[in-house]
């Protein structure tokens, strides 16, 4: 008899998980998130913030490091163009990074104080893994994204991707691209306008 029932609660557990786990198109747990505003990161800090904070700015989502060849003139665009745009909207939104070269090796305070030495006025958040297994949600998002000029893996610090007032991102540039340069700008200043 207790054969006999573990027998028809294991056939009933397998039918619950088999009908649990097929899901319906639309189904609410089957959906990906649809903008950055759903996720929720840590600052600098260690304090939990959610990124709907953010709905209404336009934002420049990049992987940051502070050994890198590229850190000095971006560090320095993102700081021009923070200071320009930032009362018309506009937010960058910084994750350190340690995937390439291990040129974050830092702890968050040493970060922290680095970008305090540069004159750093926006958000910095604490270090996250932006490609492999480790790989933070977020990042998990921008590089599996449906459009395919957006998806991919990270490049190298300093990827930057443009996301509009709704959350939505709207394009991706190359690490060797600098914060200051026409092509982001013009789409900066586009995303503002809308």
């Amino acid at each position: 008899m207790f054969k006999l029932m573990s027998l028809v609660g294991l056939m009933l557990g397998i039918s619950t998980l088999s009908s649990s786990d097929r899901r319906v198109e639309g189904d609410e747990q089957s959906k990906g998130p649809d903008s950055i505003h759903e996720f929720s990161v840590k600052d600098i800090n260690g304090k939990d913030i959610t990124l709907s904070k953010y709905k209404g700015k336009v934002l420049l989502v990049v992987n940051v490091a502070s050994r890198c060849g590229l850190t000095t003139s971006n560090y320095d665009g993102l700081n021009q163009i923070h200071a320009k745009y930032k009362d018309k909207g506009l937010e960058i939104l910084a994750f350190p990074a340690n995937n390439f070269g291990g040129q974050e090796p830092g702890s968050n305070s040493e970060i922290k104080e680095f970008c305090e030495g540069k004159g750093v006025a926006f958000p910095v958040f604490a270090k996250v893994s932006v490609k492999g297994d480790d790989q933070c949600p977020l990042y998990r998002y921008l590089t599996t994204h449906s459009d395919e000029k957006i998806a991919g893996e990270i490049a190298w610090n300093f990827q930057k991707y443009l996301v509009d007032r709704n959350g939505r991102v709207i394009a991706k540039f190359g690490p060797r691209t600098n914060p200051t340069d026409k092509e982001l700008v013009e789409a900066i200043e586009k995303a503002l306008a809308q």
